[in-house]
């Protein structure tokens, strides 16, 4: 029983210049003819190459996986040069299997570069290339864009490239802005994200944000700090989503906590909006509204309050929630999701591979990574981590939770006492020459303790039935630095890496493990907040949606305008699995 291990203290370092070199280009079949006899001799270098490669696996295979690893990239740079770039159907085949990117596909949806229509063709694919290779990383393909999210979407980018930043629209609503009060027939109003708490927060929030401007018509900026400017593409085409910050006419723009001045429910109490509002002093040019955990806005979900809102020209989220659940009880809101999402647990699914494409330092970062210690296992299972003050345990009693839930769950491989010899034989009896027995452990934790005990017991123990057993952790951080840019970089590299995962086991309440599930397309499993500072009974559960939680739903909120489908409501809307206070989306 060979167990390999992973660089535990950053992420690897470069290994070739242009992941580009190294791309799966699916091609046409070569015409016969005049090419047959360079086609023939190309089969006959890729089969000698690929020869040598199973004997390197032979020889190397009790020994680390990143040699594999690297042996494997150069294989994949000299089969694409050999076809100036590009690959032939019999060198894709060749190349799908030496780098494990195609080889597990559970559902036929959307599995193109396109992801069925959800994503916009033509964009430059230089200067971002997740957008269009994220599709061969990823298992699941779980739901397909509806027709209406498709043309939702495409309507959207539009109205985007017609209002974005360094438009005459987008100058003539900054100058209303400027005049002090909102204005009727603005063709452009907006929806501006404001940062707040760490990436898995930020990421939800902004899915949120960008859900509400699709059923509003509004236009969606994100005001992104110096710590998040270069994480994501952007996400339309030929235009931006970045608020320009430098001269944008709102003072202190960032709020300092989450009770706002400026926020909803404030200008409500003092009648500057709403019914009793004094109607000479118009509408306000800005709202702030403050969705973050405290929920200082709760109104904010309730019908008769968004006809409000519709008047307010510029509003300003301020949010650490992933709150789409809610909109979903509104009752104006409902319909239209029923059409965009026909699948509920899809939302934020589609909505999160639709808006977040890591940039090309992340990618590289990400994919590097993936293609040198993950891309040969059969099976990928990710391990994410978290603990909060208000539910700590003993790092003992928190492994010892990793493994009852797996052994509840049956994730992770099982062990089995024996003698070196009788593993041995178990692991060569085992056809696994070409990794069809092998799994691949990724542990995401700002600690290394977990990693390092996973290690040992793959070590100490081998795996039934002679699985090779590989456990990595990319980065122990030790504590969360939100505001540092290469901290947010390596957190949304482990993010991904987790979402090519075939099987999730994550956090409660954990935000990083309802992204990385998110972005999968994975049901988790879900460990369970010891709120009594002991390992809970049971340690996890299954989800029964992928959807995240909304953490801070309002509750007891009375609404007073157009009543909602409660038993519609009853039916999708329910308590998560790891939270008791907190809803989610169910099918």
């Amino acid at each position: 029983m060979a167990v390999m291990s992973g660089a535990a203290d950053s992420m690897l370092p470069k290994l070739v210049d242009d992941p580009e070199a190294v791309a799966l280009a699916v091609e046409p079949w070569a015409q016969p003819g005049r090419k047959n006899k360079k086609t023939c001799r190309r089969a006959l270098l890729v089969g000698s190459l690929m020869t040598l490669l199973l004997l390197a696996c032979f020889v190397l295979g009790r020994e680390s996986a990143s040699s594999a690893a690297w042996l494997q990239i150069d294989l994949l740079a000299k089969l694409t040069a050999m076809n100036n770039g590009t690959a032939e159907p019999s060198i894709d085949r060749v190349t799908s299997i030496a780098s494990g990117l195609t080889t597990t596909t559970h559902a036929p949806h959307g599995r193109d570069e396109l992801l069925g229509g959800l994503l916009p063709a033509g964009m430059n694919r230089r200067t971002c290339r997740s957008r269009y290779e994220s599709w061969r990383y990823y298992k699941y393909f779980p739901y397909a864009a509806s027709p209406h999210l498709q043309d939702k979407l495409r309507a959207y980018e539009a109205r985007h490239r017609r209002c974005a930043p360094g438009t005459p629209l987008y100058a003539k609503s900054v100058e209303q802005l400027r005049s002090g009060r909102s204005a009727d027939g603005m063709e452009c109003t907006y929806v501006v994200w404001l940062p707040f708490d760490g990436l898995g927060n930020r990421m939800l929030s902004m899915v949120s944000g960008f859900l509400y401007a699709l059923l509003t018509d509004r236009v969606f900026l994100a005001a992104l700090p110096a710590d998040s400017a270069d994480l994501f593409c952007e996400p339309f085409p030929d235009t931006t989503w970045r608020l320009p910050l430098e001269d944008f006419p709102v003072a202190d723009l960032l709020p300092r906590g989450q009770s706002i001045e400026r926020s909803y429910t404030s200008l409500l109490d003092a009648k500057e909006v709403g019914p009793d509002a004094n109607a000479t002093a118009g509408v306000p040019p800005y709202v702030y509204v403050s969705l973050g955990w405290q929920l200082k806005d709760p109104l904010f979900f309730c019908g008769e309050h968004q006809l409000v809102l519709g008047k307010v020209n510029w509003l300003l989220l301020y949010s650490d929630l992933y709150f789409s659940p809610s909109l979903y009880a509104v009752a104006e809101f409902q319909d239209e999701l029923r059409r965009l999402f026909p699948a509920k647990e899809s939302v934020g699914h589609l909505l999160s591979r639709y808006l977040f494409h890591p940039t090309n330092p992340v990618w590289s970062l990400t994919t590097r990574y993936y293609r040198s210690y993950l891309a040969t296992a059969k099976r990928r299972i990710g391990v994410q981590v978290r603990m909060f003050s208000y539910g700590s345990i003993s790092a003992d009693d928190m492994y010892s939770q990793i493994l009852a839930c797996s052994q509840q769950e049956h994730i992770l491989p099982e062990t089995e006492d024996g003698d070196e010899d009788e593993v041995v034989a178990a692991t060569r009896n085992g056809d696994n020459a070409d990794g069809s027995n092998s799994t691949a452990i990724l542990v995401a934790s700002l600690y290394a303790d977990y990693y390092e005990r996973l290690r040992s017991r793959y070590y100490d123990h081998g795996a039934k039935g002679g699985e090779r057993v590989a456990v990595f952790q990319p980065s122990h951080e030790e504590r969360q630095a939100t505001d540092n840019m290469a901290h947010n970089q390596r957190a949304l590299a482990e993010i991904y890496l987790l979402s090519f995962s075939e099987e999730l086991l994550t956090s409660g309440r954990s935000t990083f493990g309802y992204v990385s599930s998110n972005l999968a397309g994975v049901r988790p499993t879900i460990m369970l907040t010891a709120y009594d500072h002991k390992i809970p009974e049971p340690p996890c559960r299954r989800a029964v949606s992928m959807e995240p939680c909304n953490l801070t739903p309002p509750l007891g909120v009375e609404c007073r305008g157009k009543p909602v489908d409660k038993e519609d409501l009853a039916r999708h809307l329910r308590v998560c699995e790891d939270s008791k206070d907190s809803v989610k989306l169910f099918d």
